[in-house]
């Protein structure tokens, strides 16, 4: 869809109304190629697993020229929370945005409080462009809006490809441009783990046992988990019309990781396509490259598959920064959140003020290598898993909201509601999260940091509910008595 050109001092104006006129691109600001896969896993590329199992080269490649950053965490794990809070910059609870209910609700964001990615960078004298899937609390017929020229949202993989690849081609402006493709791939394993038809194609029956990828080898429920976290994994294992795997085996796992690794090659092939074309047009030395996925996938950790909770598979995702004339592969490990951290690192390559409402921080000192002073010891995620299946026999659906607080070893989660409601795992000697530490005397003292971390952000980032998390941390609170007639229905094959 193409804007008039009519329309664009119209839009100008409604747009001052929210971005600074200040911003305004600096005479050399790189072009911005932003790739966005749905339910990656952090390591789910070849260059960090290997190639027996999956085999990525357009991600291999964009590595081997970029800065891989080991610990990138999702804002939240699920997909409308994670895209509303990356493409505006802002945590999931200043959006309001928390769960998927505005994909059924048609919520919308107010864009003079929450100004959206594209608009930063059209009122900046960009092109823009977006391909593929939304999942934005913004109309997407409103360019007025969200700042993007050229639009074509669906969720067809070689369709978002096929237009991004055309955006390339187009001829060339004096404007540096922002292309926005946003793949849904690797999502379709839910459809694949509910033997439904994939919306962007099949991908093979899966070979013989022997040749089939291990299952992950924390395939158990932790040692002394919240009982939060087991009530959770009954409730999604009740609902067998979303999550049917509580009777999966270590064998169905292995095929179910299998044919997750084709949908991964499946995007990656579409992503070559893109990089092929942006090396083809001459435009490679002049571009940033930014990839990430708006959050992982359990598959089989845990006994869990899909997302929402804070577990490692879930909660860390993919991301690789690839700058203008970046010729060597690097990795970082500073602690990330993609929500708050993406949009300043764009605005900085672009030579743009970052707003003082944006909490994040620029990654680019990180990746030109440069030495950081003052980068962030801890990463605040937070959730709100309302995809839990009915417990008949209970009658009642489990939902609960948490904080999680990662820092260099530990991760620390306190969840609403439950009789034991706080976890703590050392991700440094135990990086499955198979030992939950929060109950052994030995750990109280590192509790108890980690609770003053989650409160001083709380109070910093005025989010209300770390307070009514902490205030009575070690006392009982019962789940939600919420039925199922009184929840929102979901389509079983829509992609969420």
């Amino acid at each position: 869809m193409r804007t008039d050109p009519s329309a664009i001092s119209c839009f100008l104006l409604c747009l001052l109304l929210a971005i600074p006129s200040s911003l305004v691109a600096a005479a050399n600001a790189p072009n911005i190629l932003f790739i966005m896969t749905d339910q990656q896993i952090a390591d789910g590329l070849s260059a960090r697993m290997g190639r027996e199992h999956l085999h990525t080269p357009a991600l291999d490649s964009l590595m081997a020229r970029g800065t891989y950053f080991t610990r990138a965490y999702a804002p939240n794990p699920l997909c409308m929370p994670a895209r509303n809070s990356i493409f505006t910059g802002r945590y999931p609870h200043e959006t309001g945005v928390t769960d998927n209910t505005p994909m059924h609700s048609g919520e919308r964001l107010d864009p003079k409080a929450f100004p959206v990615l594209g608009s930063y960078f059209r009122s900046a004298g960009y092109h823009t462009g977006y391909f593929g899937k939304w999942h934005l609390c913004y109309d997407a017929a409103r360019s007025d809006i969200h700042g993007f020229e050229q639009i074509n949202v669906q969720q067809k993989d070689t369709v978002t490809a096929d237009h991004a690849v055309a955006f390339l081609k187009s001829p060339a402006s004096s404007r540096p441009f922002l292309l926005v493709a946003s793949f849904l791939n690797p999502h379709n394993i839910a459809e694949y783990t509910r033997g439904q038809p994939l919306s962007n194609g099949p991908v093979g029956e899966p070979p013989a046992l022997e040749k089939l990828p291990p299952p992950p080898e924390n395939l158990g429920a932790p040692v002394a988990e919240p009982d939060t976290m087991t009530v959770i994994r009954r409730g999604y294992h009740a609902n067998r019309r979303l999550f049917p795997v509580g009777q999966f085996t270590p064998s169905i796992w292995r095929a179910m990781r299998w044919g997750y690794y084709r949908m991964i090659e499946k995007v990656d092939a579409e992503i070559g396509r893109i990089l092929d074309a942006l090396r083809e047009q001459g435009l490679e030395e002049n571009t940033l490259v930014v990839f990430v996925s708006d959050h992982g996938e359990c598959a089989g950790a845990h006994g869990l598959s899909q997302k929402t909770v804070f577990y490692e598979e879930s909660v860390r995702v993919p991301l690789i920064l690839s700058a203008p004339g970046q010729r060597e592969a690097r990795t970082s490990d500073a602690l990330v959140n993609v929500g708050v951290d993406l949009l300043p690192t764009m605005l900085a390559y672009a030579g743009l003020k970052k707003p003082a409402r944006l909490p994040g921080a620029s990654l680019r000192p990180l990746v030109a290598g440069e030495p950081v002073t003052g980068w962030r010891d801890e990463v605040v995620v937070g959730n709100h898993m309302s995809q839990g299946g009915l417990l008949a026999e209970e009658g009642f659906v489990p939902i609960t909201e948490g904080r999680m607080v990662r820092t260099e070893h530990y991760k620390y989660c306190i969840y609403g509601h439950g009789e034991r409601r706080e976890s703590l795992v050392d991700l440094r000697n135990d990086p499955g999260e198979m030992v939950d530490l929060a109950s052994d005397p030995g750990y109280r003292d590192i509790v108890n940091e980690h609770r003053e971390r989650l409160r001083r952000f709380g109070k910093q980032q005025d989010d209300a509910l770390v307070e009514v998390l902490l205030a009575d941390q070690v006392g009982p609170r019962p789940f939600e008595r919420v039925t199922s007639s009184q929840r929102p229905t979901t389509p079983v094959a829509a992609p969420r």
